[in-house]
C-alpha cells in the first residue's frame, strides 16, 4: 500500500511512544511497593467540576445530542466572549469565536485555511511537536528557530525579522509554552506581531495554557493587540476537560465563513454533549473551583522546581504558567555515564519507576539535554517522585 508523502513526513509523537513503554512497565509494577509515578503526560489530575458534570447529564437526559452549528452553540460562543471581557478586559465578539473539537481541531482548521503548499511557518525550538505537524499536514513547513533560556525559550522580533524569507507565511507561537511553561513577554510579542504584519503574514498564538498563568505580566491574551491575531484555546487544561475534546478558535471576521466551511466538511460539529457541559464552566462556582485548582498547580510548581534544582536537574527558566518543568539533565547524565535525555528518561522509568518525557519530541537544537516533567499530578505523587529520584541519583 502506498502511503502519502504527507503522512510519511509526520514524525512519531515520542511522548506517546514513551507513554506506552511507561504504561507497560506500570502494569508490571502496579501491585509492588513502588508503583509507577506518571509525570510524562500533560493532563490535569482534576476532573470536570460538579456543575459541568451535571450539565452533561442533563443534556443526555433531555436528548440534547443532535448536531449543532459547525461553529458551535451560539450560547457557548457568547459565554466565551463574556469570559474574555471579564477575565482579560478584551472585547472579543462571539461572531469571531468558533468552537472546535479540541485545540487540535482549531489548529488544523487554522492551518488548512491559511497555509498553502510550500509555505513556511516560524516556530521556536523547543516547542510542542503536534503544532509543527499541523503545519506539515497542510503541506507547509515548520521552520524551528533555536532559542535560549535568556529569551525564555521564545522567539524574538529580531529573530523573526532575520528569518523571514520569500516562503514565510507567518509565526506559530505558544504562550505559555509546552514544554517550558514560559511565556513571551507581552512587549516582545507585540513587536513580533508588528514584524509579521509588515510582511503581510499571520500570527497564530496557542493560548491553551493562558488561564494557568501565575504572573500577571504574562497572563494577558494577544487578542488585545488587534483583530488580526488568531488565538487557539481549549477546555482541556484550565477547565480540566481533556477527554471531552472541546476547544475554540478566535479569528478575524472575514475568516469565520472559511473556517466554518472547512469545519462543516471535516468535523460537522464539536461534541454536542461537551458543548452543553461547557456552558457550566463559566458559572461563578466553577470559576472559583478552577482558581483554587490554579493555586494548587502553582503550589506544585513552587515545590517541584526547587526540588529538581537541588538534585542537579537545572530548570533554567522558572515556568510562569502551565504545569511543566523543562529540566537540563546533561550534568546528571555525564555523572552517571548516560548518553542523553532519551536514555535518561528510560533509566528513570526503569530504576525509579518515574515516567518523564525526553526532549526529543520538542525540537532539535539542544533538546537532547532536556527532559520535561509534568507537574499536573498531585503533590503526593510529586513528592514521591523527588524521593525516588534522590535515591537513584545518589
Amino acid at each position: 500500500m502506498q502511503i502519502s508523502h504527507r503522512a510519511q513526513n509526520i514524525e512519531p509523537f515520542y511522548v506517546m511512544e514513551v507513554a506506552k513503554a511507561a504504561s507497560e512497565l506500570g502494569r508490571k509494577v502496579a501491585l509492588s511497593d513502588s508503583p509507577m509515578v506518571f509525570l510524562n503526560i500533560g493532563e490535569p489530575d482534576f476532573t470536570a467540576p460538579p456543575l459541568v458534570q451535571a450539565a452533561a447529564e442533563r443534556a443526555i437526559q433531555r436528548g440534547n445530542s443532535q448536531y449543532t452549528q459547525a461553529t458551535g452553540l451560539p450560547e457557548l460562543r457568547e459565554r466565551i466572549s463574556a469570559w474574555y471581557s471579564s477575565r482579560y478586559r478584551v472585547n472579543v465578539p462571539a461572531s469571531r469565536i468558533v468552537v472546535t473539537a479540541g485545540a487540535s481541531a482549531a489548529l488544523q482548521l487554522a492551518c488548512l485555511a491559511l497555509i498553502n503548499a510550500g509555505d513556511e511557518v516560524l516556530m521556536p525550538d523547543p516547542s510542542y511537536p503536534c503544532n509543527r505537524h499541523f503545519v506539515s499536514a497542510a503541506d507547509g513547513r515548520a521552520v524551528l528557530l533555536p532559542t535560549t533560556a535568556e529569551q525564555r525559550f521564545q522567539l524574538s522580533a529580531d529573530q523573526v525579522q532575520a528569518a523571514w524569507g520569500p516562503q514565510t507565511r507567518g509565526v506559530l507561537l505558544a504562550s505559555p509554552s509546552n514544554p517550558t511553561g514560559s511565556s513571551i513577554d507581552p512587549d516582545e510579542l507585540r513587536r513580533i506581531h508588528g514584524v509579521v504584519k509588515e510582511h503581510g503574514g499571520i500570527t497564530l498564538v496557542d493560548e491553551i495554557y493562558l488561564p494557568l498563568s501565575y504572573d500577571a505580566r504574562y497572563g494577558q491574551t494577544a487578542l488585545a493587540f488587534d483583530e488580526n491575531i488568531i488565538s487557539i484555546n481549549s477546555f482541556s487544561k484550565y477547565f480540566n476537560m481533556t477527554g471531552w475534546r472541546l476547544g475554540w478558535l478566535v479569528v478575524p471576521e472575514p475568516l469565520v465563513p472559511v473556517i466554518e466551511r472547512l469545519a462543516q466538511n471535516l468535523f460537522i460539529c464539536p461534541s454536542t454533549i461537551a458543548q452543553h457541559a461547557a456552558l457550566a464552566c463559566f458559572e461563578p462556582d466553577s470559576i472559583a473551583l478552577y482558581e483554587a485548582r490554579r493555586a494548587e498547580f502553582k503550589a506544585r510548581r513552587d515545590y517541584f522546581v526547587p526540588a529538581l534544582q537541588n538534585l542537579g536537574l537545572d530548570v533554567p527558566v522558572m515556568p510562569d504558567g502551565a504545569f511543566y518543568a523543562w529540566a537540563d539533565c546533561s550534568a546528571v547524565c555525564k555523572r552517571l555515564g548516560i548518553k542523553d535525555s532519551w536514555d535518561f528518561a528510560f533509566a528513570v522509568m526503569q530504576q525509579a519507576h518515574v515516567a518523564v518525557t525526553p526532549g526529543r519530541d520538542f525540537g532539535t537544537d539542544q533538546t537532547a539535554k532536556f527532559v520535561r516533567f509534568s507537574t499536573a499530578s498531585s503533590m503526593e505523587q510529586l513528592q514521591t517522585a523527588i524521593a525516588r529520584l534522590q535515591k537513584m541519583l545518589a
